[in-house]
């Protein structure tokens, strides 16, 4: 204890991580916050092993997983890690948001800004590694996605061609992919550290959404026992899906290799990605659908500044606490509909569920 109390690091560790004065109410949707910030040091650990035996270049990297796959000692187990690991993360990351959403964590507005610039940052870290396996999703992924900054007025075009590092997607793309694929995660580590700076700075909000400085205790072991009880059974369901149904979460296209003259059936991102998709697809002009799919995600930056709501938690507005309900089932059938192909009715049932998608956030603003 005198140790605890007198060192100056420990005393940090001890502030944060022992003696951190927290409401009383907090319930198991808190737990996410800390999930997340174990799963990101797996995706980090993982990705750096799986660094040691990638190359990045058109020509092999394709080899490389299957040689990681086949011939590294448990090469496969630290595959399916990695890639699992990224929809655990951002199934552990919506869930996060939905309960800030719900519990009006955006008042906290420095700890919601920096956590919306963490999304985006691991969106983009996301999106560069599904391309380094190079198979044809990934290579069509990436021309798909990288030409939607051609819309740009002006500079589109020259952007798209800097990207690509050439006239078309090549080795100079997957070389930069990988580099930057390597370095955003630290980034995001920065990010996490700042976000949880921000955090300690206000603390944690609690589902009343009213002032709990009267009523706390201290995180351990209060909390960190919620907190390891957690980590055990979302890890005991990580590991079954990895070791049970490893592939579920990828797409068949991308066991085969690239190929630039054969264009897959239907183009679509991973899972996580298809709210967003949807409404890209779903409107007719180029510059409408890349404005319409940026701020699909730019539109959390603004809540804080438009939601000045009296009390914090939607639990006192009943209208506000259904239509968050209601924006939920919305978001899951976004998602749905970016896994069906494009036509009757899936493209006009598209455009219906953007426009509540937006129009949602008006009423959200307007109550």
């Amino acid at each position: 204890m005198v140790i605890r109390k007198s060192d100056h690091l420990l005393k940090i560790i001890s502030n944060s991580l022992v003696d951190l004065a927290s409401p009383s109410s907090l319930s198991y949707f808190w737990n996410f916050g800390s999930l997340l910030g174990v799963f990101l040091m797996v995706q980090i650990l993982s990705g750096l092993f799986l660094a040691f035996h990638f190359s990045g270049d058109v020509m092999l990297s394709f080899d490389t997983i299957i040689h990681m796959m086949r011939d590294v000692n448990n090469g496969w187990l630290l595959r399916v890690i990695h890639a699992n690991g990224a929809s655990m993360f951002f199934l552990l990351m919506y869930i996060h948001i939905g309960r800030g959403l719900y519990y009006g964590s955006y008042r906290f507005k420095k700890t919601w800004l920096s956590g919306v610039t963490i999304l985006l940052l691991s969106m983009a870290t996301a999106f560069l590694g599904y391309v380094l396996p190079w198979g044809q999703m990934s290579f069509w992924a990436a021309t798909v996605i990288t030409n939607l900054l051609s819309a740009i007025p002006y500079v589109g075009t020259l952007m798209v061609e800097w990207i690509w590092g050439g006239f078309a997607v090549g080795n100079p793309t997957l070389t930069r992919f990988f580099a930057f694929h390597f370095i955003l995660p630290f980034v995001i580590l920065f990010m996490v550290i700042l976000h949880l700076f921000f955090l300690h700075e206000t603390g944690s909000g609690n589902p009343m959404g009213f002032s709990s400085n009267c009523d706390k205790v201290s995180f351990h072991p209060y909390y960190s026992i919620k907190d390891v009880y957690g980590f055990g059974c979302f890890f005991i369901f990580f590991m079954m899906i990895c070791i049970m149904s490893p592939y579920i979460f990828m797409d068949v296209e991308n066991f085969i290799s690239s190929d630039p003259l054969v264009t897959p059936v239907h183009i679509q991102p991973e899972w996580y990605f298809l709210f967003a998709y949807t409404i890209l697809r779903s409107i007719p002009s180029k510059i409408g659908g890349v404005v319409a799919l940026v701020m699909s995600v730019i539109v959390l930056y603004f809540l804080p500044f438009f939601l000045e709501h009296k009390f914090r938690s939607t639990y006192f507005y009943y209208i506000m606490k259904y239509l968050f309900w209601l924006f939920i089932i919305n978001w899951l059938l976004l998602t749905w509909i970016g896994a069906c192909v494009v036509e009757y009715p899936f493209s006009e049932l598209g455009m219906v569920f953007s426009f509540i998608y937006f129009y949602l956030y008006i009423m959200f603003w307007s109550i």
